[in-house]
């Protein structure tokens, strides 16, 4: 099951169900960034596609000699653009792909404003979940692109998991003939759950490098934004990282910030010697072509090289710039034990520290009032006072109230934190980056115990019921789960690492959004300030049972 591919497979459909000649492609914002995920540039320049607009843009020229392909959202907003599109068309003809259900009526409206009968052939799917309304057009697109009718579970202690799951039921029901597909012999299960369950999981740093990319630089589509970089060269200020173009990439995004250096170092050794030497003679017409030949290699070699030394590069100067090391040490102690006097006494020592930054500083005390929320001992008062000491903005600091509120004891539907002696862990003493992997990978998301519950048959009906009387008698194959509120990247590695160890289970991971922990916090203030019951932000609501 691999979505990536599902979403490329159905825009090549789209471009060669147009036939062959010059194409345009006609996108909205959310569709571009679709595309833009799936397809360089390049690659889709082969399929004749050579010019890429926004259905929104005022200022496009006609081209009659070109065809469009129009892949849209079906939000009121297109279908409006469309029509008067329609009405005044720039291009010979018209390929329309909605990406999910559109209805009888917004179709006769398109009938309507296609008087100079353009349009060649009207198509719906999608796969982009965003909002509480594109949750669901988002997940019922998905399961089309995998040809998968499930089952589905939820979270029982949130409202929105049912909401969520009812709406795609209904989605299923209603049009039961795009979804009927050929039984499997064990049907494909749809769990739904909810980031309040598991707060503590975005507040953590992370040592993996797609995860540490995400958290300390910040992943758009795949686009990171170096410009602010000290000293970076102007071709390197915004760089792509994507696993389906970049070898490097595709094969360390899930190992350790330790591993990756090493790696870094024989990228740039096996560089050293394949890159061709500014004194080699090209005397015969075999040896020119040979360099014309085997310089894209190196020229692409090249770019990868600099663009994974930068961002490595900069990673090292935060972590040791930020000194979070320190920081995910005392993170890692505050999420997987319980040594109260140890970890009160951890904090208070990091807060005195003047390089700790603001983030680090609040997240800290975060992870600590929830983990010792009611505790009798909790010393919380004294370290929101000594966050005020240290100049905390009064923003930073309501923010530690607002992660109780959202993801705290009252909230949680799972004993996300239970009491244990305290793991004994060997510290080692490391040069760099040594010992990574021991001391701070030691937390494992919530969502690693749900699945691995539900893989041998013991996740509790009574806690994930089944929407509907049916449910599962044999061990799910072909797992969908979907995070209201945000996955990150430390959960997606739980996901791979399942895939890899549990042979016959295939597993997807989706959510509202990726979160970092600054784009969770984001989150948390905008929707336990509001509190009311649509998706805030990136997608969720407080609205609890």
């Amino acid at each position: 099951m691999n979505v990536t591919l599902a979403v490329k497979q159905y825009v090549s459909k789209m471009i060669e169900s147009s036939g062959p000649g010059m194409k345009v492609l006609l996108m909205d914002r959310e569709t571009t960034s679709i595309v833009s995920m799936v397809y360089t540039q390049s690659e889709i320049l082969q399929k004749e596609v050579y010019l890429f607009e926004r259905i929104d843009s005022q200022n496009r020229d006609s081209m009659k000699h070109l065809k469009a392909i129009c892949f849209l959202r079906p939000t009121k907003e297109n279908v409006q653009h469309l029509i008067q599109e329609l009405r005044r068309p720039k291009y010979s003809v018209y390929f329309i792909y909605f990406s999910n259900v559109i209805s009888k009526s917004e179709i006769k409206a398109l009938a309507e404003a296609d008087e100079q009968e353009v349009v060649a052939e009207v198509q719906g799917r999608s796969w982009e979940p965003s909002l509480l309304a594109r949750c669901t057009q988002g997940l019922t697109s998905v399961l089309l692109a995998l040809k998968k009718c499930p089952m589905i579970r939820y979270q029982l202690s949130s409202d929105m998991s049912k909401r969520l799951a009812e709406s795609v039921k209904q989605i299923i029901t209603k049009e039961y003939e795009l979804f009927d597909f050929r039984k499997t012999e064990v049907p494909p299960l749809l769990l739904i759950l909810d980031r309040s369950d598991d707060a503590i999981t975005p507040l953590l740093n992370q040592w993996t490098y797609q995860a540490m990319v995400h958290e300390l630089l910040g992943l758009n589509n795949n686009r990171i934004d170096l410009s602010r970089v000290p000293g970076i060269s102007k071709d390197l200020r915004e760089v792509v990282l994507s696993a389906e173009n970049d070898e490097f990439y595709a094969n360390n995004l899930y190992l350790n910030f330790g591993e990756i250096g090493t790696n870094i170092k024989n990228l740039m050794e096996d560089f050293q010697k394949k890159r061709p030497k500014g004194q080699q003679k090209l005397e015969s017409i075999g040896d020119m072509k040979a360099f014309v030949d085997n310089y894209p290699q190196f020229k692409k070699m090249s770019g990868t090289v600099s663009k994974h030394v930068t961002v490595v590069g900069e990673l090292s100067r935060l972590v040791s710039e930020r000194q979070l090391m320190e920081v995910s040490e005392v993170e890692q102690e505050l999420a997987c034990q319980n040594d109260h006097s140890s970890a009160q006494q951890s904090v208070r020592r990091l807060l005195q520290n003047p390089r700790l930054s603001e983030l680090d500083a609040v997240r800290l005390v975060m992870l600590y009032a929830l983990r010792y929320e009611r505790h009798s001992s909790s010393i919380l008062p004294s370290l929101m006072d000594e966050l005020s000491r240290r100049g905390v903005s009064e923003r930073h600091r309501r923010m530690v109230q607002a992660v109780v509120e959202y993801g705290g004891k009252r909230v949680r539907g799972s004993d996300l934190i239970t009491p244990t002696d305290a793991v004994a862990i060997t510290k080692q003493f490391f040069k760099g980056l040594k010992g990574v992997e021991n001391v701070y990978t030691q937390h494992q998301p919530l969502l690693h115990d749900t699945l691995d519950q539900l893989i041998k048959g013991r996740l509790k009906d009574s806690q994930f019921p089944y929407l509907g009387p049916s449910s599962l008698r044999d061990r799910p194959q072909d797992i969908i789960v979907f995070l209201i509120g945000g996955a990150t990247y430390e959960e997606a590695l739980i996901v791979y690492n399942l895939n890899r160890s549990t042979p016959g289970v295939r597993i997807v991971l989706g959510g509202s959004t990726v979160h970092n922990t600054k784009s969770f916090l984001e989150e948390v203030m905008s929707v336990t300030s509001q509190g009311g019951d649509q998706l805030q932000g990136s997608g969720r609501h407080g609205n609890r049972r």
